[in-house]
């Protein structure tokens, strides 16, 4: 997995968040850049979180799953990307309280927006094969990418209003599937 790869997989990933800091910032009536700073640090911090747990659970089952790897690569970030394209198709709010910055909240809506980050460090031990150098790379440039478009959507929320919410979704999606594709084609057609 080369920069442009784990790029555009930090920004597949983070657009769940993206999304959801978007209904905060429309929730929030007098935006204060610590707000931002909240919302960048919950998310950014569970989206590197989650990739981290899920790559060490699948560097220790990989003697278990290397031959199907690509697979379960393909299957788990597409599988991924199909809900976040479905998500962006439906009218549903979030079920949590967008408005409140209190702990709990945001604890919820931390994890809630990192799951698939768990699943997509699983298919990032099956790609990286015990690089854990690269590993905790990729976790930071997720977590960064998450902190910084997270905070953004806060404000975005607040100013342009819902409209960039499925739009987020959609993409981050659409980036998922085309990765999960990109290492099962790798695979099969190119080693």
């Amino acid at each position: 997995m080369g920069i442009i790869e784990l790029l555009l997989l930090a920004i597949g990933l983070s657009m769940d968040a993206f999304a959801v800091s978007i209904c905060k910032g429309l929730a929030t009536y007098e935006l204060k850049k610590r707000h931002m700073l909240i919302t960048g640090l919950w998310f950014g911090g569970f989206q590197a979180l989650m990739p981290l747990i899920g790559y060490f659970l699948g560097t220790a089952t990989e003697k278990y799953v290397t031959a199907v790897d690509h697979y379960i690569a393909f299957v788990l970030l597409a599988a991924i990307g199909v809900n976040m394209i479905k998500e962006s198709r439906t009218e549903e709010t979030e079920e949590a309280d967008c408005s409140s910055f209190a702990f709990k909240t945001m604890f919820v809506m931390a994890v809630a927006t990192s799951i698939d980050a768990l699943a997509a460090g699983i298919s990032l031990a099956m790609d990286l094969k015990g690089n854990n150098t690269y590993a905790y790379l990729a976790v930071t440039f997720i977590g960064i990418i998450t902190f910084t478009l997270s905070a953004m959507g806060v404000k975005i929320g607040n100013v342009y209003g819902a409209k960039w919410k499925s739009k987020a979704e959609l993409s981050g999606g659409i980036i998922l599937i085309a990765l999960g594709t990109k290492i099962l084609i790798e695979h099969l057609f190119f080693q």
